[in-house]
């Protein structure tokens, strides 16, 4: 029997937008509007960090809501809270909450409040499910507000739309087949197959990447940065694909992430517009997530979900400072200097910290995973281990190349003031803290991870060939109905 939490806190969380939506709908005055977005997503907040701390204190890998009530339609896991997603679902709800609070108040007519909301409920939602046609409904749910909001711009919804259609398709025919076949420790490679080009679709790997940077294109900044930050590809990887694919399903994936990830980060050197080079810098990041997460050993897969994390924070808090810095400037090129510095100084630090995060410097939350990362891949495959190190290498290249661009090499001069305004510091220090604190303290967060990434591992339905010598003694690759669930 699944244990239950003490409140029902993830129905909590994930209702909460949906009201928040009946609040602000129809409301004039600008300023109250705002404020009762940022009181809904801060209370959403709150209750996600609670499903968290409960989920703490019971000491079991999964759990449950009290309510239960997506679970007559989708199934006893349609909303469940364990060792992978008891992270991933606050720092999902604080991106909301950040991205609201620094929106100016000179941005907010135009920002599209109402489904940014329901987008928040909906990933809050797909975070906590895992039925799986629980999760991919809510997958092609997550679609319509970017969609809906390029209809509204007069923007061209052609690429997002073909992507998003071709992924979720692919998605449920796979699965389809999976289900009709039943239990078995090796499925049709017609099934595995389109499993594998859905989720490489969803995570915009090369060469199905252009509906990515057609978004950024596009779109806002606030809505590309909350549909692909928080990696919901990598997380249908980990519920679909992992638990059934065999060994040469995920090296597949494992090559075409990391050929992204080469290819993404020479493409952010030489980016002249930094909309598209934080496109390819994301793509290059979460495709070294997905490396982690198909080496499918302890180690590998804790590197996996450790970068998982770290960039979630880390490129969260850069796209925030080049969604500040545009509210100011317009499309930022990088054709030539800015000298922003001596007018946003904090401004300036933070995109040199998150930056520097996002590559795994040490002292930052990134440095342990991309060690972890590394550590794991050339165990198994040495030339993957360099391939990660020359991605890494790149990124930092261009990082810094970006930072000189923007805020040094002349004197910028203003009729205005371009100080960081209250909101966007308290953004800022948020994500500081989570940053260097996760850096200097990573033994609970590696922890956690780890213990994740073993039951995953345990929890798969084949055996994998090349990667048993590699397991942690104590780590057995068993059929999900033989696994101890209350470890």
């Amino acid at each position: 029997m699944m244990p239950e939490l003490f409140v029902p806190w993830l129905e909590i969380a994930i209702l909460l937008p949906l009201a928040g939506v009946l609040l602000v709908f129809g409301v004039r005055d600008l300023e109250e509007r705002m404020n009762r977005a940022i009181t809904v997503c801060a209370l959403t907040f709150l209750a996600s960090v609670g499903a968290w701390l409960d989920f703490a204190r019971l000491r079991t890998f999964e759990a449950h809501d009290q309510w239960n009530l997506a679970s007559s339609v989708f199934g006893p896991d349609a909303v469940v809270i364990d060792e992978l997603s008891a992270p991933l679902i606050p720092l999902a709800s604080l991106l909301y909450l950040l991205i609201v609070i620094s929106t100016l108040r000179t941005k907010v007519r135009r920002f599209p409040m109402v489904l940014t909301l329901i987008s928040e409920s909906l990933l809050l939602a797909a975070l906590s499910c895992r039925s799986h046609w629980g999760l991919i409904t809510l997958l092609a749910l997550q679609t319509l507000p970017p969609y809906l909001e390029l209809k509204s711009r007069g923007r061209s919804t052609r690429i997002f739309v073909i992507h998003s259609v071709l992924s979720i398709a692919l998605l449920a025919l796979g699965w389809a087949m999976i289900d009709v076949e039943g239990p078995k420790s090796e499925h049709s490679i017609w099934a595995i197959g389109m499993l594998i080009a859905a989720v490489l679709i969803r995570s915009g790997c090369v060469p199905v990447h252009c509906w990515m940077t057609d978004l950024f294109e596009n779109a806002s900044f606030a809505t590309s940065l909350l549909y692909v930050t928080p990696m919901v590809g990598a997380y249908a990887t980990v519920r679909l694909v992992l638990p059934v694919a065999p060994d040469w399903a995920l090296q597949t994936i494992a090559l075409v992430s990391l050929i992204t990830a080469v290819y993404a980060a020479g493409m952010a050197l030489v980016q002249r517009e930094a909309r598209r080079f934080f496109c390819y810098l994301f793509l290059s990041n979460s495709s070294l997530v997905l490396v982690g997460l198909e080496i499918a050993t302890p180690i590998g897969l804790t590197g996996g979900l450790c970068v998982w994390l770290s960039v979630g924070m880390s490129l969260a808090g850069l796209g925030l400072t080049l969604r500040a810095l545009e509210s100011r400037e317009g499309r930022l090129s990088l054709d030539h200097y800015h000298g922003l510095y001596q007018h946003m100084p904090s401004l300036a630090a933070f995109f040199l910290l998150t930056a520097l995060a996002s590559i795994g410097f040490p002292g930052t939350v990134g440095f342990v995973g991309a060690e972890l990362l590394v550590e794991g891949a050339v165990g198994i495959y040495p030339i993957v281990g360099m391939l990660v190190v020359c991605a890494g290498a790149l990124n930092g290249i261009s990082v810094l190349h970006v930072y000189f661009r923007l805020f040094t090499g002349k004197e910028h001069r203003s009729a205005i003031s371009l100080q960081a305004h209250w909101r966007e510091r308290i953004a800022v220090l948020a994500l500081s803290v989570l940053i260097l604190g996760g850096g200097l303290l990573p033994q609970l967060g590696v922890q956690s991870r780890y213990h994740a990434a073993t039951e995953v591992i345990a929890r798969r339905q084949v055996t994998p060939s090349h990667s048993n010598e590699h397991q942690s003694p104590h780590v057995s690759v068993l059929p999900n109905s033989h696994v101890n669930k209350n470890r």
